[in-house]
């Protein structure tokens, strides 16, 4: 598996990338190969007094690169200049990876639904599946927060075509999962089933048997509410690794717009995120 791992170089990436746990757990899904990304924003010019981007951005490149390759990995290093979220895609797409990984310090104490504008506009638009690696927010020498990225994951599911493509990572998750819950809210907003449909414990209970198969442990739970609030509460309440979700997609207009289920997880999760998008189009 191919690997974009975005940086900007803060102490937030820095201690995502040097992380061994994070590498390994990242091994053991079957990355190989990263290729380390880094944007300069368009409007940072070389000719501007004391700016040596290119220059700086590449010596921690090349350190990170290290780390990686001393890890088992074979690196690529990109230095590119726009706006980050498009060309991270755009590395993304011509690479054709696999994966995209993303650090982010979490929710703002002020802000409540903020997070790193890079993080969240890749949420709105990342065309490849994508993992926010939380990150300590107030430390001046941050880490990871819960550094065994699919140890623990919190699998939430509205028996969509997008949670069934969601649902189907765990065919390489599984090699670093230990443990799963996996949760259906049941929404007021939702069509009143048919009798003769399943129940929706019926079918966690059925994806379970397929999950313990793979000798994870699992779970399930059933709650009633709204979706966003009550994954929350089954995250703070498990307390997951990593909360797995699929992605609707958006039209170009409707990404301008933070709202959807997955995009508020993204957003207000304490833990890691993995976030499975619909598939490339042509």
């Amino acid at each position: 598996m191919r690997a974009i791992y975005a940086t900007d170089l803060s102490a937030a990436s820095e201690a995502a990338i040097e992380n061994e746990t994070c590498l390994e757990c990242l091994e053991r899904i079957g990355v190989d190969t990263f290729h380390l990304v880094t944007v300069i924003p368009s409007n940072v010019h070389a000719g501007m007094p004391g700016m040596r981007f290119e220059e700086r951005r590449e010596q921690a490149l090349d350190r990170y690169s290290r780390v990686m390759e001393d890890a088992g990995f074979d690196v690529e290093t990109h230095v590119v200049r726009g706006t980050p979220h498009r060309r991270i895609n755009g590395v993304a797409e011509s690479v054709r990876a696999d994966l995209t990984i993303v650090g982010s310090r979490g929710k703002s104490p002020l802000e409540n639904r903020v997070i790193g504008s890079t993080a969240r506009n890749l949420a709105r638009t990342t065309v490849v599946p994508l993992v926010v690696n939380r990150i300590e927010r107030e430390a001046e020498q941050p880490d990871v927060l819960r550094e065994h990225l699919f140890q623990r994951v919190l699998f939430a599911t509205d028996f969509s075509e997008n949670a069934e493509r969601a649902f189907d990572s765990f065919s390489y998750l599984r090699h670093a999962t230990q443990e799963a819950t996996l949760v259906h809210v049941e929404s007021p907003k939702d069509p009143i089933p048919e009798e003769a449909e399943p129940s929706p414990e019926e079918r966690l209970d059925e994806l379970a048997e397929t999950l313990e198969q793979w000798d994870i442990e699992t779970e399930i739970d059933v709650r009633r509410g709204d979706p966003s609030d009550e994954i929350l509460a089954a995250e703070e309440e498990f307390v997951p690794t990593t909360t797995l979700v699929g992605s609707r997609g958006r039209s170009r207009m409707r990404r301008l717009l933070l709202g959807s289920t997955s995009e508020d997880i993204v957003a207000r999760a304490n833990g890691n995120v993995f976030l499975v998008p619909p598939p490339r189009t042509a």
